[in-house]
Order: C-alpha cells, then structure tokens, then sequence
C-alpha cells in the first residue's frame, strides 16, 4: 500500500470491477453496449480518499448531495473529474454551481429553473441539467409529479438559452417490488419519447438517469443511460 492509498482502495476497484461488469450484462440483455451507460459513483459523505481511490481504478464521474460538500471535495480533486449534482438544490444556492458542475440532475421547479438559468448567463456557461420526477408520490423526495406538470417545466426550460436539458432524473419507492420498480422505469422511458416528440429540444436530450445500488441493472434493462451506484462501490455509510 502506497503512501497515497487508503486500506478501503483495493475493495473499492474491486467493487468498481464488479459494477462495471453487471452494468456490461445489463447493457448487453438490453440490445445495448457497456459504453452506452455512464456509471456515476456517488461519493456523498464519502472522504476524497475513497473518490480518489475510485478515480485511480478508471473513475471520472462522481455524484454530491450537497453543493458546499462538493465544492470542497472539487477543490482538492484532480481537474480531470466531473462531478454531479444529485440532491436537492434550493434556489439560493443556485448561484455557486454554474460552471461547477457537469450536470445538475435535481431541477425540480421553474424557480429553481430560472436561478440557475440567471447565474449561468451572469457566469457566461451554458449549464446542463436534468428534470427530477417524483412519480412514486413519496413526501420526502423533490421532483415533478406528474406528465402534465412536467410539459409545463420542460416549456419554461426551453426558453432559457443558458440552461441545456439533457434528460430526466427518477428515484422510485425502494419498497416497491422488481415488477413495480421496472413499471416505473417504463413510465419514465417513455416520458422522453413524449417530450422528444412535442419538443425540439436537440439530440442531447436523451439521457434518463436512473437506478441506484439495489436496482441498477434492472434500470438498465429498462432503458436507462445513466446509473447512480454509491453503497456497491463505497460500502454502506456510516
């Protein structure tokens, strides 16, 4: 063990190993490559030690829950990393992540929309970002509800040149059984194709992040391009 690896290191590319192969196979039943699918790590209250470990093992794309937590984590990372913005974004804080950030894929409201649209434009970048829906109908989480309110947002998106949407961001009930939990996916899936059809937003809206830990592969399975994996790399948090 070097000076600059952790005791967890070797576990980590071991897990990292062993996600990028499921995701492979995954990829593989749905008619897709493993290159089709970006792997974020999600690296919340995780230490830099741990993100570093997995960015030697081949790691590039990390997700953060909390824009202060990741901004210091950024500012000790290698350049070379891209960093997503995954949790619950309030409008106040939308200034301090234009240009920062690779994608913020938890932009849940107008408001939330226009903040980030105003500060990219005063930053002079062009900000990617997701749509984050909540069609599961749990209080605790953030995101759109339903069809119609999302046609609403994704129009006030549109109209705002300094913001790039680039897909749609789900997290379904963990209690919902496989069957349940594809039925969700499905319903995502097929929100894209509708807002491609009725909305000329570009090539680059195609990306559908979906799938964590315990579901990833069947995420995949059901479309997704963008998998979120934190615990099967880092191990449980503490």
């Amino acid at each position: 063990m070097t000076a600059h690896e952790t005791r967890s290191e070797p576990a980590i590319a071991e897990n990292l190993a062993a996600v990028r192969a499921t995701i492979a196979e995954a990829a593989r039943r749905s008619g897709r490559r493993a290159e089709d699918v970006r792997l974020i790590a999600v690296s919340k209250t995780k230490p830099l030690a741990d993100i570093l470990a997995a960015w030697r093992a081949g790691q590039q794309d990390f997700g953060e829950n909390r824009v202060q937590e990741a901004l210091g984590k950024m500012d000790q990372a290698p350049p070379e990393l891209r960093w997503h913005l995954i949790g619950h974004l309030q409008s106040n804080k939308a200034r301090l992540v234009p240009g920062r950030f690779a994608v913020v894929q938890s932009v849940d409201s107008e408001r939330l929309a226009q903040a980030l649209a105003r500060h990219a434009e005063a930053a002079g970048v062009r900000q990617p970002i997701m749509v984050q829906l909540n069609w599961s109908g749990e209080d605790t989480k953030s995101g759109v509800t339903d069809l119609d309110a999302l046609r609403v947002l994704v129009a006030a998106i549109a109209g705002l040149p300094a913001l790039a949407l680039t897909g749609l961001m789900t997290i379904p009930d963990p209690a919902c059984s496989e069957a349940q939990t594809r039925a969700h996916y499905a319903q995502v899936r097929a929100a894209l194709a509708t807002l491609q059809r009725e909305f000329a937003l570009g090539p680059d809206f195609r990306e559908l992040s979906m799938g964590m830990s315990h579901d990833y592969a069947w995420a995949i399975e059901e479309g997704a391009t963008v998998v979120r994996v934190g615990t099967a790399i880092f191990g449980a948090r503490p």
